[in-house]
């Protein structure tokens, strides 16, 4: 139940610029047809920026406009000039449109799941492009591209070797690899079995475990390391396509709680394709979900118990396959693992290349930091790893490892450090010491750096100021290369940040947005208000950021209704004695602080009219309306999106690190279910799901509204055929969102 955080970064297309306007010109209006106009979806940030391998170019995909097709570009940071890589009629050839994807469940998991449309070749030379599972290489000097695969199977996780000899990729769950300049390709494993994955990364570990690859190149390109996942035991949750005369069925692996998980096996194989077990000699249920190269002959692997509360390093003797445990992490209550796993391996643990030394993220002091550990270069599985020192310290988070420059002795980090809203590029020596700020401009910074850290791309915004993306020298000047301009000449209202204590005292961050005076809702100088928390673990809502208050949100306030987001207690960004209150006993402590921010905000705004409150969210923020509606008579009506409605319902990674095993916290989850509160349903409910949701599924409010008719309570249902968690596409949008207009309309305004 999380997001891609490039992605949030480059989505700011939905979201909007909240600048105070000055001019006397007539103002366009916001309405939801507008939002997802093709002019809006056309003011887009660069798509799918990657620096080239030399460092020399930033390359992005330009988006094509008015029907016209996409082209690939690059900036090159030295000189501050952009060109064209490859032709618009070129890469169309190639690489056909997402929107010709007709299976809207492969269409979100690219994106979802940041499925790279183009890579580089380890010599900068040449681009492999993904064309629907076909793979090209597109030689920029000869401006030509030639097919290397052409099976009727797609390939997915396409691979150059360090060396660029290679490409391996995946397809049928077993792993290929072939010359790049030509020849027949090798298939290294040969399972018909398909519950057997080689390699492939399944539903659970990219959901609830940020990994994005599950196979990994040696340095010197001459083994492969990958996980293999067994599914067998793994209970099938049916996904039906209701369009056909005779519906479609396709059985999804999905563990929830409490369910078997897959079992998992590291292996290593030569490109004869001999492989063989790397035993950890660790026994029970267990995850695996970060490993790769520390050099040529040495791997590691991380290792998660199946109760998420300890986490154990382990360095791996490729040529005798002896594995050894050399850091020991626990804790009591649970681990958030730290640095998603990229495809390339460098993240999730990051060695220095010039020491025997890596970093390790932890939150072991209260708050997530860097930590530099050693190990005997030449004799690494001898002892354990030691800790030589915490790299910088404080009450802020440090989210991302971004680069390390070792001539200069520093590592770059992006952390909330100075405002818990905001997320900036910091610099920390790596003898120790203070994280100096490197951007400075107020918001929410998303950066990634050349592999050298001479320059960095930054993309970024505040909750009153427009998304811009800037390419940067460290320590040097910076060149804008995109500014958004969707909502410019729009009646913009701008939020402001409000805060509140929670009964423990805590502070608890928000953001209010108020309608215009004289609003047709108005009664007796009173407005409706309506809560729009996300409430869950892993999240933030309340953030320095433009996608804070978006056009719906502006949309809610032309209409007459104001809009309150709250970040309660158990969520992320603030620390472990923030994030725990809610662990075991999910709903409670959520719904507690909502409350108490809400009385503290009707005493604040007198505008405000606590007899017209309505509540709504999306995924866990659906969960937290369902909860509301059927735990407090404060709430005239409420929308639910994709709830989970019974946390027995969902997967076993997620629930399990915040609720435990079900037979463990029977009645927690007894008491957390809206399934078994239904008949304490309170105002006006509209309930929504797309049925081919495969994450949380369709199942959640099939069993609600089963729940809530035999109590006899009344409720609105809408269903998208075809759907999955985000409900996308245009026509799905534009009606879902009026739909979700009418009914504050007619259940709220009055």
């Amino acid at each position: 139940m999380k997001t891609s955080r490039w992605l949030v970064a480059l989505c700011a297309l939905a979201t909007v610029a909240t600048v105070a306007q000055q001019s006397p010109v007539t103002k366009q209006q916001y309405t939801v047809e507008a939002i997802y106009a093709p002019s809006a979806m056309g003011d887009r940030p660069p798509a799918a920026a990657q620096w080239s391998p030399d460092g020399t170019k930033l390359s992005y995909i330009q988006r094509g406009t008015g029907g016209g097709h996409d082209s690939l570009h690059y900036f090159d940071p030295a000189s501050g000039k952009s060109a064209q890589l490859i032709a618009a009629d070129k890469l169309a050839a190639l690489t056909p449109s997402s929107s010709k994807r007709n299976d809207d469940r492969e269409r979100d998991n690219r994106a979802r799941f940041g499925v790279a449309e183009y890579q580089w070749a380890p010599d900068s030379k040449s681009l492999l492009l993904d064309a629907m599972g076909q793979l090209y290489i597109f030689d920029l000097a000869a401006a030509k591209g030639r097919q290397l695969t052409d099976a009727s199977e797609p390939s997915s996780d396409p691979k150059f070797s360090p060396d660029g000899k290679f490409l391996s990729y995946l397809r049928g769950h077993n792993l290929y690899f072939r010359p790049v300049t030509g020849g027949a390709e090798t298939a290294l494993t040969q399972s018909s079995d398909r519950a057997l994955l080689n390699g492939e990364v399944d539903w659970l570990y990219q959901e609830e475990l940020e990994v994005r690859s599950n196979y990994f190149w040696s340095p010197d390109a001459k083994q492969i390391l990958y996980l293999q996942m067994n599914e067998v035991q793994v209970p099938q949750y049916p996904i039906v396509n209701w369009i056909p005369t005779h519906p479609e069925t396709n059985q999804e692996r999905y563990p929830k709680a409490g369910d078997p998980n897959p079992t998992v096996k590291l292996m290593l194989t030569d490109l004869d394709g001999a492989a063989k077990e790397i035993d950890l000699g660790v026994k029970g249920e267990l995850y695996i979900p970060r490993f790769g190269w520390a050099r040529p002959g040495l791997a590691w692997a991380m290792v998660l118990n199946r109760s998420q509360t300890q986490q154990d390093l382990y360095f791996i003797d490729i040529a005798t396959g002896h594995s050894r445990l050399v850091l020991h992490e626990s804790d009591p209550n649970y681990i958030e693992l730290h640095d998603p796993m990229g495809r390339d391996a460098h993240q999730g643990l990051r060695f220095l290349d010039s020491s025997n030394e890596f970093l390790w993220l932890s939150w072991r002091d209260g708050f997530t930091h860097a930590y530099l550990y050693s190990f005997d270069a030449t004799k690494p599985l001898a002892a354990d790893a030691k800790l030589e020192r915490q790299l910088e310290k404080g009450e802020y988070e440090v989210h991302n490892l971004l680069a390390v420059d070792d001539s200069k002795g520093v590592l770059y980090l992006e952390a909330n450090k100075g405002d818990d809203r905001q997320e900036h590029l910091f610099v920390v020596p790596l003898a120790g010491g203070d994280a100096v700020q490197v951007t400075h401009q107020r918001g929410v910074h998303t950066v990634s750096m050349t592999s050298d850290a001479k320059f960095f791309v930054d993309t970024y915004s505040a909750l009153t100021a427009p998304a811009k993306m800037q390419i940067c020298a460290v320590n040097g000047s910076c060149t804008e290369v995109w500014a958004s301009h969707t909502w410019d000449g729009y009646d913009t209202l701008n939020p402001q940040f409000v805060d509140f204590r929670a009964e423990d005292g805590q502070l608890l961050r928000g953001v209010i947005l108020l309608p215009p005076h004289g609003a047709t809702t108005e009664v007796n100088g009173k407005v409706p208000l309506i809560l729009n928390p996300y409430g869950g673990p892993h999240q933030q809502t309340a953030r320095d950021s433009v996608r804070t208050i978006d056009a719906f949100d502006q949309v809610l306030a032309h209409h007459g209704f104001a809009v309150l987001k709250v970040d309660n207690r158990g969520m992320s960004n603030r620390g472990r004695k923030f994030a725990l209150p809610t662990l075991h006993h999910l709903g409670e402590v959520e719904l507690r602080d909502q409350l108490a921010a809400l009385d503290q905000a009707l005493a604040k705004f007198p505008q405000l009219d606590g007899t017209r409150l309505g509540w709504w969210g999306w995924s866990y923020g659906g969960t937290m309306t369902a909860y509301a509606m059927t735990h407090s008579d404060r709430f005239k009506a409420g929308i639910s999106v994709a709830p989970v409605t019974d946390w027995r319902d969902y997967d076993s990674t997620y629930t399990e690190r915040y609720m435990g095993l079900p037979k463990d916290n029977a009645e927690q989850y007894d008491k957390s279910s809206i399934v078994k509160s239904a008949a304490k349903l309170k105002g006006r409910l509209l309930l929504v799901h797309g049925t081919s949701d495969d994450n949380v599924h369709m199942q959640n409010s099939i069993q609600f509204i089963n729940a809530m008719i035999n109590a006899g309570r009344p409720f609105d249902l809408q269903l998208y055929p075809g759907k999955t968690h985000g409900i996308g596409g245009q026509d799905a949008r534009t009606h879902l969102f009026n739909r979700m207009l009418w009914h504050w309309e007619q259940y709220l305004a009055k």
